[in-house]
Protein backbone atom coordinates (compact mmCIF):
# COMPACT_ATOMS: atom_id res chain seq x y z
CA UNK A 1 0.00 0.00 0.00
CA UNK A 2 1.03 3.34 -0.58
CA UNK A 3 0.66 6.90 1.56
CA UNK A 4 1.13 10.41 0.02
CA UNK A 5 3.52 12.17 2.54
CA UNK A 6 1.52 15.29 1.49
CA UNK A 7 4.45 17.15 0.54
CA UNK A 8 3.38 18.02 -2.94
CA UNK A 9 6.34 16.44 -4.25
CA UNK A 10 4.20 13.74 -6.08
CA UNK A 11 6.06 11.02 -3.98
CA UNK A 12 5.01 8.43 -2.32
CA UNK A 13 5.69 6.17 0.60
CA UNK A 14 5.70 2.18 0.18
CA UNK A 15 5.46 0.10 3.49
CA UNK A 16 7.45 -3.08 3.02
CA UNK A 17 7.72 -5.90 5.67
CA UNK A 18 10.82 -5.61 7.66
CA UNK A 19 12.61 -8.79 6.93
CA UNK A 20 12.23 -8.28 3.18
CA UNK A 21 13.93 -4.75 3.78
CA UNK A 22 16.60 -6.57 5.77
CA UNK A 23 16.95 -8.70 3.48
CA UNK A 24 17.73 -7.02 0.44
CA UNK A 25 20.11 -4.81 2.89
CA UNK A 26 17.74 -1.59 2.52
CA UNK A 27 17.01 0.63 5.62
CA UNK A 28 14.55 2.95 6.58
CA UNK A 29 14.44 6.34 4.64
CA UNK A 30 16.57 4.79 1.73
CA UNK A 31 14.92 6.14 -1.74
CA UNK A 32 14.21 3.85 -4.41
CA UNK A 33 12.70 4.09 -7.95
CA UNK A 34 9.77 2.42 -9.22
CA UNK A 35 8.66 1.20 -12.80
CA UNK A 36 6.18 -0.89 -14.36
CA UNK A 37 8.59 -3.64 -16.54
CA UNK A 38 6.18 -6.26 -18.25
CA UNK A 39 3.57 -5.80 -16.19
CA UNK A 40 5.93 -5.97 -12.48
CA UNK A 41 6.35 -3.17 -9.97
CA UNK A 42 10.12 -2.92 -10.22
CA UNK A 43 11.54 -0.91 -7.25
CA UNK A 44 15.20 -0.45 -7.20
CA UNK A 45 17.46 1.44 -4.31
CA UNK A 46 18.77 4.57 -5.96
CA UNK A 47 22.42 5.09 -3.94
CA UNK A 48 23.79 8.23 -1.85
CA UNK A 49 25.59 9.46 -4.44
CA UNK A 50 23.13 9.73 -7.21
CA UNK A 51 20.11 10.68 -4.99
CA UNK A 52 18.09 13.69 -5.78
CA UNK A 53 18.42 16.65 -3.39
Amino acid sequence: MCQDPAAGSGDVIVDLPPDLISSLGLGVGDVLTIEVIDGAIVLTPISNDSAPA
